[in-house]
């Protein structure tokens, strides 16, 4: 079994009161049970952030590289921008 050890955690009213709700409503079995879940979710979505941006700045990289050996033409900021734009709509609406 894992290690365990006791933290005391000072939580806004609002967020304390929707923590002992989702025990008082079997949610879980108490708000330690609910806390500890909470920094799982946390710990994968930080985890997942982490690659994405690993992700675009090997791709801002492969950009620069480009640049450097004149493989780009026709360089349209505004145009670049306006994708931009749409692909945040995009991901914005389905997450």
């Amino acid at each position: 079994m894992a290690e365990i050890e006791r933290l005391t955690v000072t939580l806004p009213a609002d967020l304390a009161a929707v923590l002992r709700a989702a025990v008082a409503e079997g949610d879980y079995a108490s708000t330690s049970e609910a806390v500890r879940e909470a920094v799982r979710d946390w710990r994968l979505k930080r985890l997942l952030q982490l690659q994405e941006l690993a992700a675009l700045k090997a791709d801002i990289d492969r950009g620069l590289e480009d640049v450097a050996a004149g493989r780009v033409e026709g360089f349209d900021p505004a145009r670049i921008i306006e994708r931009g734009k749409q692909l945040l709509a995009g991901r914005t609406r389905s997450a």
